[in-house]
């Protein structure tokens, strides 16, 4: 069968028949397309009305097959791209539900859920149930009173941990767009003004509760973290410590290392127990270790966003030294960290306790070595990955932190 062949010019597409190279241009007759470019020439004269019927009907069924086929790999072609450059998991594109109050909640809820930036949520209600058994000291005192008191710091944590993790987003909307195109910010789902609204009523939510609960530690935990959670995010003078590498570094440890550690442990040994403040091994073991995981936190959080932070200044330690250097620095510290925990735990006098914190530690630092050799450092996607694996790494280290005497 004769083939159709699709050309362009600056005029739009047009297709011809091939087959015959000696139609004249007296014989032929274009024939349009609404509401496209699309032009088609086929034969006019009396002995070819049929022929020309014919291929009018046939061209203009594939054209349209072919402005539709073109269309929807467009689309698709570029929701690829946008995920693949972003380190988000890649999707597949969107199917047309019906615009229903159910269908509406559920992507309510799905850009929320991406806002709240999941990971730092589920560790900071990990760090702060595990501070809090380190003030357990018999059986009996785990009691109604210490889950309210567990519960009072968790929520108001994570009202706090929402105020943070929103306000860097609200001033990192163009870095976002290039590094992080999926959160709702960055992609349009939320606007700025809806942004402020969030932040602000969670932020007035978190010291409610803390003022309420009549906890000092706790009242002044949140106080502090949204001190520097604020300065380390909004573009103000002499604010926005972001930019500088050991400044941002500080205020991540600040918060996930001594704060979370101390703040939260003396909210359940004085004001939940009504007992003096003591600092056992445990904490101080918890506050070291976490020092440590803070610092690597907030050095390999910014690997994977080194093009959106060398096109907007932010003059973070990847920009500065690359990433290879960084990446491996941030392994070595933690090895190191592992290999202290093991030391400590092989110090404990309990026998349960030796075991499971060494075999745990040197699984926990096996799995980062294994993973570490296999990543490929220009990969945006493989660096995000193993960036999350240390965010699950911090995750199990809450498990071991209790069980440290």
């Amino acid at each position: 069968m004769d083939a159709l062949i699709l050309g362009s010019s600056t005029g739009g597409l047009s297709l011809f028949i091939s087959g015959r190279s000696s139609w004249r241009s007296k014989d032929l007759k274009a024939v349009h397309f609404p509401n496209s470019s699309i032009r088609v020439q086929v034969p006019t004269y009396k002995s070819y009305n049929l022929v020309g019927n014919f291929y009018t009907k046939r061209i203009q069924h594939r054209a349209r097959g072919i402005l539709e086929t073109s269309t929807v790999f467009q689309k698709s072609n570029t929701k690829f791209l946008v995920n693949a450059t972003s380190g988000h998991p890649l999707e597949s594109e969107p199917k047309a539900y019906p615009n229903t109050p159910w269908n509406s909640a559920k992507n309510a809820l799905d850009a929320f859920y991406r806002f709240s930036r999941p990971h730092t949520v589920i560790g900071t209600a990990l760090s702060i149930i595990s501070v809090s058994l380190l003030a357990v000291e018999k059986l009996s005192d785990i009691s109604p009173l210490f889950f309210i008191g567990v519960l009072e710091a968790v929520v108001a944590a994570l009202f706090m941990n929402i105020y943070i993790v929103g306000l860097n987003q609200l001033s990192d909307v163009e870095i976002d767009k290039v590094n992080k195109p999926f959160l709702p910010l960055a992609s349009g789902e939320y606007s700025t003004l809806t942004g402020i609204m969030i932040v602000t009523s969670f932020s007035i939510m978190s010291f409610w509760l803390g003022w309420v609960v009549g906890s000092w530690p706790l009242f002044w935990a949140l106080f502090v973290s949204f001190v520097l959670g604020t300065a380390y995010s909004i573009n103000l003078p002499l604010l926005r410590w972001k930019r500088f590498a050991l400044v941002a570094a500080m205020c991540i440890l600040a918060v996930r290392a001594v704060i979370v550690q101390l703040a939260f442990y003396l909210h359940i040994q004085t004001h939940v127990f009504s007992r003096p403040a003591v600092i056992s091994k445990p904490l101080i073991f918890a506050t070291a270790f976490m020092s440590f995981f803070s610092v690597v936190i907030a050095l390999f959080k910014d690997i994977p966003d080194i093009e959106g932070d060398k096109i907007f200044g932010i003059k973070s330690y990847t920009v500065r030294l690359g990433q290879e250097k960084v990446f491996w620095t941030c392994i070595s510290l933690l090895e190191m960290a592992y290999g202290v925990s093991i030391l400590v735990g092989a110090t404990s006098p309990y026998t349960w306790s030796k075991v499971i914190t060494v075999l745990g530690h040197s699984v926990l630092a096996s799995i980062l070595w294994i993973r570490a050799k296999s990543i490929d450092l220009k990969s945006k996607a493989a660096i995000t990955s193993c960036y999350m694996l240390i965010w699950k790494l911090f995750y199990a280290e809450y498990f071991l932190i209790p069980l440290i005497r």
